[in-house]
């Protein structure tokens, strides 16, 4: 295990693409001993539960790494809940990252579980050896009118059974840290790992801000307006940044670091080699 903690996500190839670059994902990741690694799930259709499980036990098996499984519950019932939980089981998993799911246009959401800490409380029920983690949102939810309300709800999630909360992307620290603080003063003690995702593309990195209610610093949208068309020395930039992030997390005393990598190993070896040392490992 790391101090403090290192992990990361990946996720299934898209249903277009050959199945196998998720193992060249993997190979090139080899070597950077995470303490576990997240494999995301779509919006609850069977083939999403089979390839995000089947990618966990090639993790845990193959790489011999702990393998965290997403699941999302907007879209389904118990019997779905309960047969991606099996499924889950039985290929390893160490733990479930338990999520509400984005609403989709045009689907009827399930009665079931109308909100994550619904899951957290249905998988602690009725998978008690397993683990649950969930997500966390520095800058409040987009759906939540404010973040002391949002961090009302994730209390709600922690008090159901979540053990361990995993951030959404951010690009100023000091923005986790404010939420950080606000956490610990609502009662939320379970560790907490700091979500940084590296930029590597302009249109991609405004995208994903404007969908999670991110926001973008000046020194980001600098660097976007400078290298936003040379992809290249845009990704370098990121990657400098993205470890300028994690030095300071570190520094200041971060229960962990959670690195998207976005199916990115190259990128995503760069930034270990140049924080690695501030990781130490033990039991």
């Amino acid at each position: 295990m790391h101090s403090p903690m290192f992990s990361l996500e990946v996720f299934p190839p898209k249903r277009n693409a050959p199945v196998g670059t998720i193992y060249d994902t993997l190979d090139g990741l080899e070597g950077l001993s995470p303490d576990f690694i997240s494999v995301t799930y779509g919006h609850g259709t069977h083939s999403d539960r089979t390839a995000t499980a089947r990618i966990a036990n090639t993790i845990r098996k193959e790489y011999r790494i702990p393998a965290v499984a997403h699941l999302t519950a907007l879209y389904s019932d118990k019997a779905k809940i309960d047969e991606a939980l099996d499924m889950f089981e039985q290929a390893g998993v160490s733990a479930v990252l338990a999520l509400r799911g984005d609403p989709i246009e045009g689907l009827e959401p399930s009665r079931d579980f109308a909100h994550a800490s619904d899951l957290v409380a249905y998988i602690r029920e009725h998978k008690p050896d397993m683990k649950v983690f969930a997500a966390c949102y520095p800058e409040g939810h987009i759906q939540s009118a404010s973040l002391d309300e949002d961090i009302a709800h994730l209390k709600t999630k922690v008090d159901a059974g979540a053990t361990h909360l995993i951030s959404q992307l951010f690009y100023d620290n000091e923005d986790f840290y404010r939420f950080l603080d606000k956490a610990r003063a609502a009662g939320i003690d379970v560790p907490i790992e700091a979500g940084i995702m590296p930029v590597a593309g302009a249109k991609s990195t405004r995208s994903m801000a404007e969908r999670n209610r991110t926001r973008i610093p000046r020194a980001v949208e600098s660097m976007l307006e400078r290298w936003g068309d040379d992809v290249p020395t845009l990704r370098a930039a990121g990657i400098n940044y993205a470890c300028e992030q994690i030095t300071d997390l570190v520094a200041n005393g971060v229960d962990g670091v959670h690195l998207y990598t976005m199916n990115r190993p190259a990128s995503t070896r760069r930034i270990w080699r140049n924080v690695e040392a501030l990781f130490a490992v033990g039991e």
